[in-house]
This record gives structure tokens, sequence and C-alpha cells, in this order.
């Protein structure tokens, strides 16, 4: 009986989870249906789920009756966001030292993708400057392409970030900072927001080596998050 409880719970627990990533992901949000659809549950668990998640002010249901992700959820940002800090300094240092370039980790933050780490290579007589705290809208350069791209797709989704998840990175030049080019490759952990390592340099020959060695780094970044 104790073993069927404990199952029971970790039902719950992870639809509980599931529901928050698909309200958190939706772009206007979903009801209460929607997230019934797609958890594959009848609504009225549908409606339970959120209405815990509500409690916590990890979701906040809307006057048109759709369900968006809560003040509640800066509080487990902050730890998240640290634990992406210290786990990505160290791959991000060793990769701005082998490409020559600055490496910035960034995040989604609303409509905006945001700078947590901005890493500079040793050394170098002159690189291309990039602020922790930095911000431009998702869909803007190579790290705002990357985050959209870390997502389910979409109808509507812009070309480059179809592109982009087709092929593991996304690429811009002078989108953010002119005559820059950018590429990023998103870091693919289950139950972490998107986030993604991004190049940024005026060099055309580092970006054009970068997605191999970026896209090793974000592996081995989401192997120290697993």
């Amino acid at each position: 009986m104790a073993e069927t409880s404990r199952a029971a719970g970790a039902q719950t627990l992870a639809r509980g989870l599931r529901a928050l990533e698909l309200v958190t992901t939706a772009r206007d949000g979903l009801t209460v249906q929607d997230v019934a659809d797609q958890l594959d549950v009848h609504r009225s668990i549908a409606s339970r789920l959120l209405s815990t998640l509500a409690d916590f002010r990890l979701v906040v249901r809307g006057g048109d009756g759709r369900y968006r992700a809560g003040v509640g959820l800066a509080a487990l940002a902050d730890g998240i966001h640290a634990t992406l800090r210290a786990a990505a300094e160290p791959v991000m240092r060793d990769l701005a030292a082998e490409l020559g370039a600055t490496i910035s980790l960034l995040v989604t933050e609303g409509a905006d993708a945001v700078a947590l780490l901005v890493m500079e290579p040793p050394g170098a007589s002159y690189v291309l400057s990039f602020r922790t705290g930095s911000r431009h809208p998702l869909g803007r350069g190579s790290a705002g392409v990357a985050l959209l791209a870390a997502g389910a797709p979409a109808p509507g989704d812009a070309a480059d970030v179809v592109q982009a998840r087709e092929r593991g990175y996304a690429a811009t030049f002078g989108e953010v900072e002119p005559g820059a080019y950018g590429v990023a490759v998103p870091i693919a952990v289950p139950g972490l927001p998107a986030a993604c390592l991004n190049l940024i340099t005026y060099r055309a020959e580092v970006a054009e080596k970068a997605p191999g060695s970026l896209t090793a780094a974000s592996a081995r970044l989401a192997e120290r998050l697993a």
C-alpha cells in the first residue's frame, strides 16, 4: 500500500512539473483544457494541478482564463541561475581561450535573452565586450534565435529559428552589435530553463569554426548539470 501511494505521489509530482513546464514555455499561456490535452489527463486533474501551482505562485490565472508563469518562479530562477553560472564558468573559460573570443551564457527572461555570465579570452589585445545583464529581444541575434530554437516547434516559427533547430546552432551577423558575428548553441538539460552558449566576434574565420567548439562545450556543460 505504501509503495502504491509513493508511486501515485511520484506520478502527481511528475505531472505537476510537466504542467509547469508547459505553461512557462507557452508564448501566450495555456488554458486548463490545453494542459489536460497535452498531459493526456482529464480536465479535472489538470485543473487541480494548476490550482496547486497557483497556490505557490508558480503560475497565475489571467482574466482570459489562461495560465502563465507566476512571480514565485523568480526565487527558483535565482537558484537555477546560480547553478548554471557555477557549472558554466570553467567550460566558458576554456572555450574563450580556445577561440580567442568573448563567450556568454544567456537565458530566457520573459521576451528577452539575458546574459548571466560573460567570459573574455585571456591575454587578448582586443576583445568585443559584452556585459553580464545585457539583454535583447528573443529572435534577434544568435542567442535570441538559439533560445527560441531550444523550445518545441510552434506554428509561425521564424525561418531562422527553424533552421537553427535543424542544424543545432544559430548564426547571425550585425543583429545585436553592428559588424559583429554571433554564433549560439542551446544547452539541452531537461528540467532547466532554456539557455545557450553564445560567441560574438568581428572575425569571420572565428565565427566559421565556432559551431563545432560551441556544440562540444554545450554538451560538456549539459553533462555537468545532469
